[in-house]
This record gives structure tokens, sequence and C-alpha cells, in this order.
């Protein structure tokens, strides 16, 4: 038989199957037979549908997909961490995600994100949970696939600079009690606070993952991120993150973005971004198509809304258009009906509110990211402000304007929510001022990629000059000053770590810990 080319008929011959009389020796899905489901195989380059008749046999027309080269794309999957972290604050506890560990360890997943962010604090401060525990018991279940974080930099896990001292020896347990891959990100792209967290991820084997943290104004152009990320390779990353974090990135621009990065980088390249603003999906297709490696993606129950897409329908989608993955559709459904009454228990109890979860189109004003959205939703609820939401958000904006245009990302987020909140609640801008908004007008968290005005400085911190050295510079020191402070309560040395970052959190948990093992 014989294949007209004008109508893209291909005839199936002994269970095989001939386009232009070359036999196709490579089928990427599932070789069983699925009535009119059919296969996508691909052809020197070219993707075609094929759809088999139940019957078996007969030839039956077959689409075009498109010319994607054979192109791999692979998943990170956040639920662990980021969407849960943007739909119910961080409130996951660990034995809520024990039962389906196994289970998604077998989804093909390339990595998946699971600690880091806010994690970290909100395990001790709400779920009166051991972080590094957390953490050894996911590696215990994820035999086959990568565990991934989230780190900031010269800040950690927390809101302030620290010594390379504790930066270096966080990394050292972090990768020793099971992260493989960290992403590490500074909030105002600063690249003097990411040197001594990749030094360290390299030196104690982990791959070090650095993350454009992405916002707009008038230096933040496609041309300045080509040039941060080529900065970050001569750094020594091992592969590059696109970070949209309030979801703003809109597709033209990410396939100019991917497309530009691919141009002058050789390393991988990742795009994370949130369906905040209704753009995420189409972000994530011409992404894929400008040839992005990796996807940040939920399961669905906790996708879209401020989270990530869902990890079901972007593989659908690409494997639909001729693209491989490594994931197992049947496997993601199955993770998708264990958290589907976890996520129904979050809205019931009004942990997950249904702000969090809609098209927020003025998202591209304020650029709040998810993470951000839900903790200023429960700040407010706390100050019986809830109703006062919206001049929140649109105060934002203008803090941020006046703070150097930062990107919106932990810990420059909360500095601007915070700070924004009490313009709003108080009638008076910076009437009252937090110190962690003094500090990034003075500079202790790094140079802003517009200065700030020397009226808004003199209103925040008066007639003191800013620093101009790096911030690791003025921190000091500190985990022998800790180790003795804790010594009655220390019983493994990542609790020095948890003091350092987090001191009256941790301490507090300490307490919780011993008065259960008392019981």
């Amino acid at each position: 038989m014989t294949n007209d080319r004008k109508s893209d008929i291909i005839y199936q011959i002994n269970n095989g199957y001939i386009i232009n009389d070359v036999r196709l020796i490579e089928h990427l899905s599932d070789k069983e037979r699925r009535g009119t489901m059919g296969y996508i195989v691909h052809v020197n380059g070219v993707a075609y549908r094929v759809e088999v008749d139940s019957a078996g046999g007969q030839p039956v027309p077959a689409r075009l997909a498109s010319n994607t080269g054979g192109q791999k794309v692979k998943f990170v999957e956040t639920t662990l961490r980021d969407g849960q972290q943007c739909l119910i604050a961080t409130r996951m506890k660990t034995e809520d995600m024990v039962p389906i560990l196994d289970t998604m360890d077998r989804a093909g997943f390339h990595a998946v994100e699971v600690w880091g962010g806010a994690t970290f604090d909100a395990a001790m401060r709400f779920l009166n949970e051991d972080p590094w525990e957390r953490l050894r018991t996911l590696k215990r279940h994820f035999k086959n696939t990568k565990l991934q974080m989230l780190f900031r930099g010269q800040n950690m896990l927390g809101y302030k600079g620290y010594h390379d001292e504790v930066v270096d020896r966080f990394l050292e347990l972090a990768i020793a009690n099971g992260i493989d891959i960290v992403r590490i990100f500074d909030a105002l792209n600063d690249t003097r606070n990411l040197e001594s967290s990749v030094n360290a991820v390299k030196k104690y084997g982990g791959h070090a993952q650095l993350a454009l943290s992405y916002t707009t104004s008038e230096v933040h152009t496609i041309e300045y991120y080509v040039n941060l990320a080529k900065e970050f390779e001569n750094m020594g990353a091992d592969s590059i993150a696109i970070k949209d974090m309030a979801g703003i990135l809109v597709p033209a621009d990410a396939y100019d973005l991917v497309k530009g990065i691919k141009e002058v980088c050789s390393v991988p390249i990742e795009i994370h971004t949130h369906c905040t603003s209704g753009m995420a999906d189409m972000v994530y297709l011409k992404a894929v198509e400008a040839g992005v490696d990796i996807l940040s993606t939920a399961s669905s129950p906790f996708a879209l809304g401020t989270s990530q897409p869902a990890t079901e329908v972007m593989n659908a989608a690409l494997t639909g258009l001729g693209y491989s993955t490594d994931l197992d559709q049947a496997t993601l459904l199955e993770s998708a009906r264990y958290f589907r009454p976890i996520r129904e228990q979050a809205i019931d109890s009004g942990l997950l509110s249904p702000k969090m979860l809609g098209v927020d189109v003025e998202t591209f004003e304020y650029q709040v990211p998810g993470g951000m959205l839900s903790n200023l939703v429960s700040q407010l609820k706390q100050q019986n402000a809830e109703h006062r939401f919206e001049e929140v958000l649109q105060e934002v904006p203008r803090v941020r304007a006046d703070l150097g245009y930062v990107p919106l990302v932990t810990p420059s987020s909360q500095i601007v929510g915070t700070q924004a909140t009490l313009n709003v609640l108080l009638g008076e801008r910076y009437k009252m001022v937090p110190n962690e908004t003094k500090d990034l007008v003075r500079g202790k968290y790094g140079r802003t990629a517009v200065p700030i005005s020397d009226e808004i400085r003199k209103k925040i911190i008066g007639d003191e000059e800013p620093i101009t050295v790096p911030p690791s510079q003025l921190a000091k020191p500190a985990l022998a000053e800790a180790e003795e402070k804790i010594k009655d309560y220390i019983r493994q040395p990542e609790d020095v770590l948890s003091y350092v970052m987090f001191p009256q959190v941790a301490e507090e948990f300490f307490k919780f810990r011993e008065a259960q093992d008392a019981k």
C-alpha cells in the first residue's frame, strides 16, 4: 500500500504503520490498541497522530500533529511544596502525603518539589512537625525520583541575610538528608546573593539551578533576563529556571525569553509560573514551542487558581501535539484521586479560600504571587479586615514602585505586602514602617534594579546612607552561638539550623517535642 501525502493517510499493515513506504519504528505512546484514541509516532522528525480503527486492519486518516522534532518535555511536580503553599498556605501535613508517595514515584517526573520556600517555617510553626524529618521521610519513598527544594540564596529559608558559614552548613545537611536539586533565587536578582549557595551546592554534590525572579518594569526587559541567564551559567548553574511568581508572563514574552536564553546558554531551561492571570497554560505551550526543557506543574486538585497548571492536562496536551514525555497518565490520575478529598476538606474548613481559585486579571497590575495572596487573606482575616483586601492589592504596586520595582517573591513579597497592609489599615502611607522595609531601603537585602528615590529613602530611613557592599559581608557567624543557646534541646545537628533561621518558632517546637516525648 502507499501513502497519499496530500491527505496524510497512514495505512496499517501487519500491525505496523507505513508512511511513504518507510516503516515506523518508534511508537512514543502505549503500544496497546486504543480504538480511535490513536498513537503519536515520529517519522523523519515529523509527528503524526495515527488513529486506529477499533476493528483493526483498516486504513484511517491521520492528522499531521506538529513538527516537534521528537522533543521531550520533562515535568517537576509541585503539589507537595508550591501547589499547597499557594492554595492552602502550606498546611498539608506529612501524614497526608505519605500514602501517595510511592505512586507519585512511579509517575515519571523529572523531579518532585517537596521542600524549602515556606514549608520549613510552616512545618514547625503550624503543624508541629520537624521539617528535616519530613525530608527524610519523603526521601525513603521517592526511590526513583529526584527531590527538589526552593532556596532563597543568602536569605536561605528565612527573611534576612545569613553568613556564608550558615549557608554552607545548611546546604550540606539538606543534600545529606535527601535533596538532589536546589533551585536558588534572589528576590532582587542580585547575583552577589547567589554565589555562596551555588558553590556550596556543587561542593556537596547537588544540582544547582539558578532562577530568574521574573517581573516587569522599565528595566526588566527580555534583554535584561537573557543577560542575567548568561551570567548564571557563567557562575556554574547546572540549569536555569524562569520563576514567574505572580503569573504575569504572557505567551509571546515567554517564547521570546526562552528563545533568547536558549541562544546564549547550553544548560537546561525550566519554566515555573502560576495560573493567577489565566495565562499559564498558554505560556507553557509557547515556552515548549521555543524549546524549554522542563515545566513545573501540580496535580489537578492543587493546580490552577494561584497555583501551577495541572500536570495531567499539560501532559495530555503536549503528547497530543506530538511531544514526548516520561509521564504515565494513569498514575497521574491515581494521584489526583488521592489529593481530591484533601482539597475538598480544605475548602469545607475554609483553609482553601475561593479567592485563590479564580482568574484575576488585575494581577498584571499588582503582580502578587500566589503564596502572598493566601497569606494576605489570612492576615486580613486575623485583623477582621478581609473586606479591605482589594484596597491592599491596589496599594501593593505603589509600594513596589517606591521600593525600586522589586520582584515580589520571598522575602520582598512579604515586605511589600506587610507595608501595603499597614498603609491601608492605618490610613497613612509609611506612618508605620517595619524594620524589614527599612533594611530593604538600607540595601541589606541587596541592590534593587531601579534606585530608590531620595524622597522615599528619607521618609523611611532618614539621613542614613545605604550600604554598597554585598549583604553577606554584614552577617555574622551564628552556628556556635546558636548551638550553645539550645544545647538542652539539640537532638540532631539540623536543629541548630532550624534555630538560626527561626529562633522563636524553633524553640517552641523543641519544647513541644520534649513535651510529646514526656507523655
